[in-house]
């Protein structure tokens, strides 16, 4: 993180265990800090949050602040005689283009790749590349493009991959245990959330490579199905 600076001021509190400088790593909750505004009434609390959030400044990484930023601004969500927002108002009515993130506005300096994951375009940031020559950057955008694309197709082979990166808290087969497609193999949390592994083919188990409490990164192999 490159820059922290959290809002202040009446009604205004920010619970963070973060700084400029921080590095987040990839284990821990995606959660950076909590904004919480108060006032005497929804009028001066939205008042409040607008300018709370336009002052909120984080940099290095995304964040979804300038979403924040357009929902409190959206006539849905600020209207004083009756919200009109729902449950599922955000994946059916709420249309306002987020802008890029504070500090990432576009790719002045070639450090970033468009890749396809389950057929949907997502750009990752890759530090560093612009310092790289021509050949090397083109070389690293293509690996990493092509890869992307493949994080998005059906498993193939023997290896059984991890499907993100997280904590291994189940192993639910052993070696030379008989498998049919769709069998639990494994466990794998992330995010606070456990997401089930299973066979991808009929076969034998053969050569586990990850035990629980082991930390594992998207695609690394947890076991074999051979057969």
């Amino acid at each position: 993180m490159t820059r922290w600076e959290p809002p202040s001021g009446p009604g205004i509190r920010v619970d963070a265990g973060v700084a400029a400088g921080t590095v987040v790593g990839g284990q821990f909750d995606s959660l950076l800090a909590k904004l919480v505004v108060t006032g005497a009434d929804r009028r001066q609390a939205l008042a409040r949050a607008r300018r709370a959030l336009a002052e909120f400044r984080v940099e290095g990484l995304p964040t979804v602040l300038p979403f924040h930023r357009a929902v409190v601004e959206d006539p849905a969500f600020v209207a004083l005689d009756g919200l009109a927002v729902h449950t599922r108002w955000i994946e059916t009515e709420f249309a306002a283009p987020a802008p890029p993130a504070d500090g990432e506005g576009g790719d002045p300096d070639g450090t970033t790749v468009t890749i396809q994951v389950g057929g949907r375009p997502h750009v990752v940031a890759l530090p560093g590349l612009a310092a790289l020559d021509p050949a090397t950057a083109g070389s690293v955008r293509r690996s990493a493009a092509e890869r992307g694309v493949r994080s998005g197709t059906a498993v193939s082979g023997d290896g059984v991959p991890a499907p993100m990166q997280g904590t291994v808290v189940r192993i639910a087969v052993a070696d030379g245990d008989r498998v049919r497609r769709g069998d639990l193999v494994a466990v794998v949390e992330a995010m606070k959330m456990e997401n089930p592994v299973t066979a991808h083919k009929d076969g034998v188990v053969a050569g586990i490579a990850a035990a629980p409490g082991a930390s594992v990164g998207q695609g690394a192999v947890l076991c074999r199905i051979e057969g």
